[in-house]
């Protein structure tokens, strides 16, 4: 059984990915913070779950030797801090960047470490729009994620050569889920849809790879 690893999984769009990787054959890990929050969908998809902070490095390397050899990895994780440049909290900045950017390439390492001498894995980050254009009173985000995009587009000229793809999903609008429900005006991205085009990532012919692909919705607000 093929095994994958997601790590920042939650009840939006890495439910929608565990549950899609579940029903094509994976054995499905899930790794956040809080785990006891991932017990229901671990006994619907049956996964397990891990505790991790993922810009821990220590917790990083204990997480991918529990989780066993992934063949595919999705880094999801996400830190925003709102405000002004300058009254924006030093602290949370760094949060931000440790979360989105710097905990990724701890992903990308350990599981670079495991892929290459197989020759063959896939690594997903998940990224946003502010990842491509920064917006007014979100500098912390978008430099996290800015980063996260250097890393992808970084291992990606690396690893594709090596047999292991890596491929960067700007995330190009809101989600869909229980805190933010559609209006009926297709606004939002349905996070079954994203998991889908995932799945179309992970089975990309590595004749033509991409390392980067951007979903949004129909229906635009910015």
């Amino acid at each position: 059984m093929p095994q994958a690893l997601i790590i920042g999984a939650g009840d939006g769009l890495s439910a929608s990915l565990a549950r899609r990787l579940a029903r094509e054959g994976y054995g499905v890990a899930l790794a956040a913070r809080n785990p006891a929050k991932l017990a229901a969908l671990a006994a619907e998809t049956g996964a397990t779950t891990h505790a991790c902070d993922a810009a821990d490095a220590a917790q990083v390397a204990a997480l991918f030797a529990a989780a066993g050899e992934a063949e595919v990895v999705v880094y999801n994780p996400s830190y925003r801090t709102r405000g002004p440049v300058a009254e924006l909290d030093p602290a949370e900045v760094q949060k931000s960047l440790q979360v989105c950017a710097f905990g990724g390439f701890l992903a990308v390492r350990e599981a670079a470490r495991r892929m290459l001498p197989r020759g063959r894995g896939t690594i997903l980050l998940t990224g946003a729009s502010a990842g491509v254009k920064g917006y007014p009173l979100s500098a912390a985000f978008a430099m996290g994620k800015f980063a996260l995009r250097g890393l992808a587009q970084s291992a990606a000229r690396e690893l594709h050569p090596k047999g292991v793809h890596v491929a960067h999903v700007v995330i190009d609008g809101g989600i869909r889920g229980a805190r933010r429900p559609e209006k009926g005006d297709d606004t939002l991205l349905d996070p079954d849809a994203i998991a889908e085009t995932y799945l179309q990532l992970i089975r990309q012919p590595r004749s033509a790879w991409s390392w980067e692909i951007a979903v949004r919705p129909w229906m635009e607000q910015f």
